[in-house]
C-alpha cells in the first residue's frame, strides 16, 4: 500500500481538511450559525446596503446611504474598492459571507504555507502543512477580508525584497493587499512594523534595503488609493464632524494599575477577539520547551525568541494600559480619540505563529513536535466559536441564545412587518423610518428598513446630538448607558435602562418593559414613524407611542412587536399617512 503522503502531498492533505472544516457552513446554508457581535449585527450590512443603493464607488461628497441615519454619508463607510463590497454585490448576504470565509481561510492557508517553506521551515514541507492549517483555522473576523490572516503573504513578499530575491509576483501580492484588507486595522501597523524590521537592519550592521522602502511605498500608494475618500476627508476637506471626537475611553473602562495588568494578560495570553482570539499557551510551552530542551538547537534560537517575546510583551502592556494612557492626554492631543493606537495587536496573531514555527524548527523530538502541532490546531478549533456552534447545529444543540442566520435574520417576519405597514398606509419602506429597540438596527436594514439607528464606527456628530433627545430619558436612568453613549456613541440606538445593553432580547423568554421614557416628539422630528420592538411595552401610551401590530414565527428568533408615534406627538406635524420627514443634518 503506498503511504499517505505519496497519494496526496502535505498541502494537499491541509486544503482536504481545511474543506472538512468548512463542510458545516455548506451543509447548513441559510441554517448557518454566523457571528453575531459586532459581525452581523453591524458589518454585514454594509457591503450588502452600498450596493443595494448603487453608491459603492460614489464618492461624492453629496452621497449618501438613505436607508442609515436619515442618510448616513457614504464616505462615513469602508471604500467600494474591495473584494468584499464585489462579492456582495454579486450575491446575496449570506452567500457572499460564506464564499468570503472559504476563500480567505483557503489563501491564509497557502500563505502560511508559502511563508513557512521559503522563510521559516525550508526543510519541513509536512510541518509546514500542518502548522499552515492550525493558522488557517483560527477564529477571525471574515468580513475584515485578508486583515489578520493574509499577513502572511505580505511578509513573504517583504522578505523576499529584503534579502534581494523579489520578483513581480511579490509586488503584486503587495499591491493587492489593500483591496482586501482594512487599513484602519492593520495598514499604519504593517508600515510600522515594516519600517522597523528595517531600522533593526541598520542596528545590526545590515545595508539599508532599497527594496523595502519601495515596497512600503507601494503598500502606501495602494491604500491611498483604496482609501481616498478617508485620506481626503483627513487631507484636504473634511466632509463632516465625526462623532469620534467625543471619545473619552476613560469613562468606559475602569482605571488602575490592577486594571491594566489585567487587560495586559488578557492581551498576552489569548489576544484581542477582533484579531483572532485564542490561547497562547501551547505557544509558550513550544517556546519553552525550545529553549530548554537538552541536546537541541534551541540554544542557537534563544535571542531570537527571547527577543520576540520581548516585542510581544511590550505590546500587550501597551494595549492594555492603552485606555489609560489616552485619557490622561486625550484633551491634549484630540487626534488620539478618533484613531486608535493599540490596533498593534492585529499583528500579534502572526508574530505567534512566528514564534512557534522557530520553536517547533528547534525541537529534536518529531513526536514532541507533533503533539504541539496537534494542541495548537485543537486550540484554534475549540476557541473558534462560529464553527464549534455550526457543529452543534449540526447535532441539533445549537444554544437558543445562539440564534443561526436564517432565524436572526428572519426575513419571513420582516416580510410581514412591511406587507402590514403597506396594507395599511400604501408606504414602502423607503417613505418612512423606523427605530429599534431590543435589537440590532442592522437586521431590519438587511430586511430592507429605513432606520434613524446603526451601529456605525464613523458618523456625523449633529446626528448624535439630535438623536440624543429620543433616549435621554433612559440615559438618565442609567449612568453606564449613559457613558457608553455620550463618551462612545457607535451603538447609535434606542436605549432602555431595563433591558441594558442586551441588544439580542428573543422571543423565548420575552421581556416586557414596564417603563420606556421615550420622546416621542424628538423621534417625529427627526422623521421617525415605528419603533420595531424585540421587547413588549408595558405603557406604550406613556411613551407617545401606540401598538398597530405584533408578529412572531416558528423558526424566528424575534418576537417583534410594531409601535407607531402617536401624531399627536408633534403638533402641526405630518399624519399617520404622510410621508416621513428627513430632518437634514449640518
Amino acid at each position: 500500500m503506498r503511504a499517505p503522503h505519496r497519494l496526496l502531498p502535505p498541502l494537499g492533505w491541509a486544503l482536504l481538511a481545511l474543506l472538512l472544516f468548512l463542510l458545516p457552513f455548506l451543509l447548513l446554508r441559510e441554517q448557518s450559525y454566523v457571528t453575531i457581535d459586532d459581525n452581523l449585527d453591524a458589518e454585514l450590512s454594509i457591503p450588502y446596503l452600498l450596493t443595494r443603493h448603487h453608491v459603492a464607488l460614489d464618492y461624492r461628497p453629496e452621497a449618501v446611504v438613505p436607508a442609515i441615519m436619515n442618510g448616513l454619508p457614504r464616505n462615513a463607510l469602508r471604500p467600494g474598492l474591495s473584494l468584499t463590497v464585489l462579492l456582495f454585490g454579486l450575491l446575496e448576504p449570506l452567500p457572499a459571507y460564506l464564499v468570503q470565509q472559504a476563500l480567505v481561510r483557503v489563501l491564509a492557508l497557502l500563505g502560511m504555507y508559502v511563508l513557512l517553506r521559503r522563510h521559516l521551515l525550508p526543510a519541513r514541507r509536512p510541518l509546514a502543512a500542518a502548522l499552515s492549517l492550525a493558522w488557517a483555522v483560527l477564529p477571525f473576523y471574515s468580513m475584515y477580508g485578508l486583515t489578520v490572516l493574509g499577513q502572511p503573504w505580505l511578509l513573504h513578499a517583504f522578505l523576499n525584497l529584503r534579502r534581494g530575491s523579489a520578483r513581480w509576483p511579490d509586488w503584486l501580492l503587495i499591491a493587492a493587499f489593500p483591496l482586501w484588507s482594512m487599513f484602519v486595522f492593520v495598514g499604519p501597523f504593517v508600515v510600522a512594523g515594516i519600517g522597523a524590521l528595517l531600522l533593526a537592519d541598520v542596528v545590526r550592521g545590515r545595508r539599508w534595503s532599497w527594496p523595502v522602502v519601495g515596497g512600503l511605498g507601494l503598500l502606501v500608494a495602494m491604500y491611498l488609493v483604496v482609501e481616498y475618500p478617508l485620506f481626503y476627508s483627513l487631507l484636504l476637506a473634511r466632509q463632516f464632524v465625526p462623532h469620534r471626537l467625543e471619545f473619552d475611553l476613560s469613562q468606559l473602562s475602569p482605571q488602575g494599575v490592577g486594571v491594566g495588568l489585567k487587560a495586559t494578560a488578557q492581551y498576552f495570553f489569548m489576544g484581542q477577539y477582533h484579531a483572532s482570539r485564542f490561547f497562547h499557551g501551547v505557544i509558550l510551552l513550544a517556546i519553552a520547551a525550545a529553549c530548554c530542551w537538552p541536546g537541541g538547537s534551541g540554544r542557537a534560537y534563544r535571542g531570537t525568541l527571547l527577543g520576540l517575546l520581548g516585542v510581544l510583551v511590550a505590546v500587550a502592556l501597551f494595549c492594555g494600559f492603552y485606555p489609560q494612557l489616552v485619557g490622561q492626554v486625550q484633551e491634549a492631543v484630540p487626534a488620539l480619540r478618533t484613531f486608535n493606537l493599540s490596533r498593534f495587536h492585529f499583528l500579534t496573531p502572526l508574530l505567534w505563529f512566528v514564534l512557534l514555527a522557530w520553536s517547533l524548527q528547534a525541537l529534536p523530538q518529531p513526536k514532541l513536535v507533533m503533539a504541539l502541532v496537534v494542541m495548537q490546531l485543537m486550540v484554534g478549533l475549540a476557541m473558534n466559536t462560529e464553527w464549534v456552534n455550526n457543529l452543534r447545529q449540526l447535532a441539533g444543540r445549537l444554544p437558543a441564545t445562539e440564534p443561526s442566520y436564517h432565524a436572526y435574520v428572519a426575513p419571513g417576519l420582516f416580510a410581514q412587518v412591511r406587507q402590514v405597514i403597506e396594507r395599511q398606509t400604501g408606504l414602502v419602506p423607503a417613505r418612512y423610518r423606523v427605530a429599534c429597540l431590543g435589537l440590532p438596527p442592522a437586521v431590519a436594514q438587511l430586511n430592507g428598513f429605513y432606520t434613524l439607528d446603526s451601529y456605525q464606527n464613523n458618523y456625523p456628530l449633529p446626528y448624535k446630538h439630535a438623536f440624543r433627545p429620543l433616549i435621554a430619558g433612559e440615559l438618565a436612568k442609567s449612568p453606564p448607558l449613559r457613558a457608553y453613549f455620550d463618551a462612545w456613541g457607535n451603538r447609535c440606538y434606542l436605549f432602555s435602562a431595563e433591558l441594558g445593553k442586551n441588544f439580542r432580547v428573543g422571543a423565548f423568554p420575552g421581556r416586557v418593559v414596564q417603563d420606556f421614557a421615550f420622546n416621542a416628539a424628538a423621534f417625529r422630528h427627526l422623521g421617525g414613524r415605528y419603533v420595531l420592538a424585540a421587547a413588549r411595552l408595558a405603557q406604550p401610551a406613556r411613551s407617545g407611542l401606540v401598538l398597530r401590530h405584533d408578529f412572531s414565527a416558528r423558526n424566528a428568533y424575534w418576537h417583534l412587536y410594531l409601535y407607531e408615534v402617536q401624531p399627536q406627538a408633534t403638533p402641526g406635524g405630518p399624519g399617520p399617512g404622510g410621508a416621513a420627514k428627513t430632518v437634514k443634518i449640518p
